[in-house]
């Protein structure tokens, strides 16, 4: 059988820390607790730790994934990830074929218990191989190269309104007609945020909002009301991350719909949200529902349930390229702007041609798998630990 002779042969998993720009860093402090949002960690917040994986084929061929992990919100660190591989996960992968998509992540599944980010990474790097395998760009294993660029919408950090306002049409002179607004300090200035920055753009571009789950159920419900006049998309996680009934009792009261963040990493989360009742707007990370693999799945169920679709993450270069690969094979089914914001916000990359950003979008990468090469020399630097090498 074509292809049946390609297997993954070793694992290779390289824990990092990439700081933030100092433009970054130097937005989010000024904002509200130092990182630029409403969200209750007391954690210091100047850079992301990620872990980067690679599937080595028996044909030479290389696949990669990016898992990127935030304790106050992902509950593990990169050596847990690594260890739920090794002394795990690992077992379903070497040997098999990265075609054999779905028996993989059956087995994973079968044998471990969660671990959604560590799951996924190992589940986007069969992807990257499955396209330098038959020399494909990787989102013709998800619907095709339906276009050749996606539109981008520009992340907000929460500060005041007139440094919000600044930073808004700072972005819509580089393109973006679309903007996630990061609020939750309180519900007379979140209306006053978003009237500013609609007073002086006008009903042209798009808005979205980010609570990190700054309020109660009730004062949730007062907060979207009383900024629903100005024409919001969608708000997400206005709620703490675990109070599903929550979310549900707010979904259920203001006609905006709601998307779950911080408590959505499995399919099954976010089946149950929806369910519920709970959220209107299914939104994917590139580790989030557990790859791509699940992430399609996730699209599916929520097409088939009448709701919106869209794509949001803040990764390095390799998660980057991925989503943008999803958002090409599957575009007609998304609702909203891609947000990618980490070329923004991070240091390096760790790929060696950047991604093109430009007037606002998105350019799918050329060349087969995700169409980018990992920069070995950055991968180094910025490591908090030696590679783990795992074999069969």
């Amino acid at each position: 059988m074509i292809f049946m002779k390609e297997k993954i042969v070793s694992v290779e998993l390289t824990p990092l820390y990439v700081p933030f720009k100092e433009i970054a860093r130097k937005a989010m402090g000024e904002g509200e607790g130092g990182i630029g949002m409403a969200h209750p960690s007391e954690e210091e917040w100047f850079g992301a730790d990620f872990v980067i994986a690679k599937l080595i084929c028996n044909d030479g061929n290389v696949g990669l994934g990016e898992s990127s992990i935030w304790l106050p919100e992902s509950g593990i660190t990169p050596g847990q990830v690594i260890d739920a591989i090794k002394n795990g996960l690992a077992n379903y992968v070497l040997g098999e074929s990265p075609f054999n998509i779905e028996k993989i992540n059956q087995k994973m599944d079968n044998n471990v218990a969660r671990s959604d980010q560590a799951k996924g990474v190992l589940d986007m790097a069969c992807y990257d191989l499955m396209g330098k395998i038959t020399d494909l760009p990787a989102c013709c294993f998800m619907g095709g190269r339906n276009v050749d660029e996606i539109p981008l919408a520009a992340l907000i950090p929460l500060g005041s309104p007139m440094l919000m306002r600044g930073l808004v049409r700072s972005y819509y002179k580089k393109g973006f007609r679309t903007f996630r607004l990061k609020l939750g300090l309180s519900i007379q200035e979140d209306v006053e945020i978003c009237q500013k920055i609609r007073r002086a753009l006008g009903d042209e571009i798009r808005l979205r909002v980010d609570y990190n789950q700054a309020y109660t159920p009730s004062e949730a419900i007062k907060a979207i009301k009383a900024i629903e006049p100005f024409n919001i998309d969608f708000a997400e996680q206005p709620v703490r991350t675990d109070d599903y009934l929550g979310m549900a009792y707010v979904q259920k009261r203001v006609d905006t719909p709601l998307m779950n963040h911080e408590g959505f990493f499995s399919l099954r989360d976010f089946i149950t949200l929806v369910e519920l009742g709970a959220v209107r707007v299914l939104g994917i990370q590139s580790d989030r529902p557990g790859g791509v693999t699940k992430a399609l799945k996730a699209l599916n169920y929520a097409i088939c349930r009448g709701l919106e679709v869209m794509i949001h993450k803040e990764p390095l270069g390799i998660a980057s390229a991925m989503l943008i690969h999803l958002h090409a094979g599957r575009y007609y089914s998304f609702d909203h702007a891609t947000e990618l914001f980490g070329q923004e916000m991070m240091e390096d990359d760790l790929i060696v041609k950047p991604l093109d950003y430009s007037g606002g979008t998105a350019k799918v990468p050329e060349g087969p798998g995700w169409g980018i090469e990992l920069d070995e020399k950055a991968l180094q630097k910025y490591a908090t630990g030696p590679t783990v090498i795992i074999e069969k």
